[in-house]
This record gives structure tokens, sequence and C-alpha cells, in this order.
């Protein structure tokens, strides 16, 4: 896969995130470190003490119980969601190009977030889970990406 000079990388998870952007050229992709933030989100267990509700049927004895909030999911989403709206300010500041890699979850909850300049400008998503490794790990990864 060709990475244009000055694309922008983002290679998230539901907890890690960095920001590259490509000082190579086209075919020699070179990555430089943007930005780099981990977030950690405790378990559900410890977000949310609370049972789940209970729904008392109208006609009849019968009960059921709500399905419990997961606070750990909704915390990686706002996540995934904040990161979204980080690249669609980026998207309307400059003529880049963009790359998403992303955990396959997170890039389901990234993609309803997407504005339509990024959408434009998008140039790739990979759904890999790449947080955390090296830079060098990610150019391999995109060079031998086939679109």
């Amino acid at each position: 896969m060709l990475v244009s000079h000055g694309a922008m990388v983002m290679v998230i998870d539901g907890a890690r995130r960095s920001l590259f952007r490509n000082r190579g050229t086209d075919v020699a992709i070179d990555l430089e470190v943007v930005e780099n933030e981990t977030k950690y989100v405790e378990n559900t267990a410890a977000l949310g003490t609370d049972k789940p509700g209970r729904s008392f049927s109208t006609t009849g004895p019968g009960r059921s119980a709500y399905q419990s909030t997961d606070f750990h999911q909704a915390a990686e989403d706002a996540f995934a969601a904040a990161a979204a709206e980080q690249l669609n300010g980026l998207a309307q500041q400059a003529d880049l190009d963009f790359i998403v890699v992303a955990a396959p979850r997170v890039l389901g909850v990234m993609r309803h977030h997407y504005s339509g300049d990024l959408k434009k400008r998008l140039a790739a998503e990979i759904d890999k889970d790449y947080a955390g490794r090296p830079a060098a790990d990610i150019a391999h990864l995109l060079r031998h990406h086939e679109m």
C-alpha cells in the first residue's frame, strides 16, 4: 500500500491511541510519533456496583431482570469516539490523507463518528489490533497491506 507523504496514521484499541505522521515517501514509509495516549479503564465491577433492575409483568407473577450495563465497554467506546472526533478536527484543518488501524470493534464505533471531511480523506481502514506496537511494525503492516 502506498502511504502519501504527510499522511496521518492513527493506531487505536480500547485503551491506547497513537497518532503518526509519514515523513517518508509513498514507498519508503517513515512514521514519526505525533501523539500517544493511554487510558486505564477499570473493569465493570469496579465502575458500577448496582444490581440490574427488575421488570414486573402486569399480568401474572412473572418477573425478569434487565441486562446489566457494561461500564468498561462504554468507557472504551467513548475513548474511540473521542479519537474519531480528533481525526475530524484534523481533517478540517489540513488537506491530508488519513489511515486508521484499529481493533475491529473500535473501528466499528469510530465509523459512526466520522465527519464528511474525514470520509473524503480516509485512504484506508485496517481492522487489526496493533496498538502499543512500535512504528516499525506499523510501517511494515502498511507496506504489505493489500487494498
